[in-house]
């Protein structure tokens, strides 16, 4: 039986700084709020949906470990309702899209919600030694972030191997901080125009004593100068080219939209906006492992006999700028077709939500534009990149 995958009704939450608004608000509570949300803008009853997959990387907060059943019950999905977790590294949102994709092409779900999130703000520092060896005095408390921003095998920071991509590909400085700032005024003017807004779900969080309506991304630097860009020490080499103001940001967040099987999906009443394709992952060396988009965008083009000039909007991952020139420079995508809203640099990266994040805006993209194809790609911790394929169907 031939099957088309379709998506709908994407919402995700504010993204909030490192230690930022979000940081009292545990993650199954930002995952349920974007469930309720996207079923919310569906207008779907809960009790429809078959399966959630939820994508996240740092398991936090007591549930963690259980974090996709936990966000489904919540959001008001039923106990008959199945649940995943998945985690492909910076790929991870769009993986939780592909797991539910191939979940709906096998016949094993009808109407599901792809999710994910972050709350890098609510990882916990470790101490290894203490349950077997730890006999008495200090022990040593280690950042549980850094499982997620060094390398496996070098054990290099995520930034390093942005250093070295820079070094094989000559990449300069000059480049990366004119992207950085290219993805700050983007994401400025997107949030002034309502452009992002129509994406957000407030959500309530804790302040002082009471709460308050957080609905705006605050993470973007909307003050950034070039001048000032310029200024930044290096932030992995004494002598290195990337700066902060080149990478991506520390960030918490979640995001969902609907995958389901199109006659579903048309059953439920919900109009689909645009049709999943397919998704490909590669493998590349894991010190450039920012070199993935790349081939990933090649190979996804190359299955589907399809040409860079073919594809109107690229949504491709500011995990670091020398990701995005190297895409760029591979293979000639326009920048006035990559990225027009920000992007990870300004925006934020909690690596659950991301890929959903940037699929809900490329969805957006083509409806206003009315465009049929757009490609979401990104590069992942320990060498691979990914990238998928959507098509518009509001046109």
């Amino acid at each position: 039986m031939s099957r088309n995958v379709v998506l709908a009704a994407g919402k995700r939450t504010p993204f909030g700084d490192f230690g930022g608004s979000l940081k009292d608000t545990p993650l199954s509570a930002l995952g349920a709020h974007t469930v309720r949300a996207t079923l919310g803008a569906a207008g779907l009853d809960a009790a429809r949906i078959d399966h959630l997959t939820f994508g996240n990387v740092m398991s936090v907060d007591y549930d963690g470990n259980f974090i996709s059943r936990k966000v489904a019950l919540d959001a008001g999905l039923p106990i008959e309702s199945a649940a995943l977790a998945v985690n492909r590294a910076c790929g991870t949102g769009t993986e939780a899209i592909a797991s539910a994709a191939r979940l709906v092409l096998c016949g094993s779900s009808r109407l599901g919600i792809a999710a994910g999130g972050e709350n890098f703000s609510r990882v916990p520092y470790v101490a290894q030694n203490v349950r077997w060896g730890a006999k008495r005095g200090p022990q040593t408390l280690e950042d549980g972030l850094d499982f997620a921003y060094r390398c496996p095998f070098s054990r290099e920071l995520m930034g390093e191997t942005a250093e070295n991509l820079a070094d094989v590909g000559d990449y300069k400085r000059a480049d990366m901080d004119a992207w950085g700032l290219m993805s700050q005024q983007r994401a400025k003017a997107a949030i002034e125009s309502g452009f992002l807004s129509r994406q957000i779900a407030p959500i309530e969080v804790p302040d002082g004593k009471g709460s308050r309506l957080f609905a705006q991304d605050e993470f973007p630097r909307f003050n950034v100068t070039a001048e000032k860009l310029a200024s930044l020490k290096p932030a992995f080499r004494k002598d290195g080219r990337v700066t902060a103001g080149s990478s991506s940001g520390v960030t918490d967040g979640a995001a969902s939209l609907i995958v389901a099987d199109a006659d579903a999906l048309r059953g439920a009443g919900v109009e689909a906006e645009a049709r999943w394709v397919d998704a490909i992952s590669v493998g590349v060396p894991p010190h450039i492992m920012g070199s993935g988009p790349a081939p990933a965008i090649g190979a996804l083009l190359k299955k589907h006999d399809l040409k860079v000039s073919d594809v109107d909007y690229f949504e491709i991952n500011e995990a670091f700028a020398v990701v995005n020139l190297h895409a760029e420079r591979e293979h000639g995508i326009p920048r006035d077709r990559t990225n027009l809203y920000g992007g990870g640099i300004s925006i934020g990266h909690p690596p659950g939500a991301t890929g959903v994040r940037m699929t809900i805006t490329a969805m957006h993209h083509l409806a206003d534009t009315k465009g049929r194809y757009a490609i979401i790609s990104m590069c992942l911790g320990a060498g691979q990149g990914m990238a998928t394929l959507i098509e518009n169907l509001r046109r």
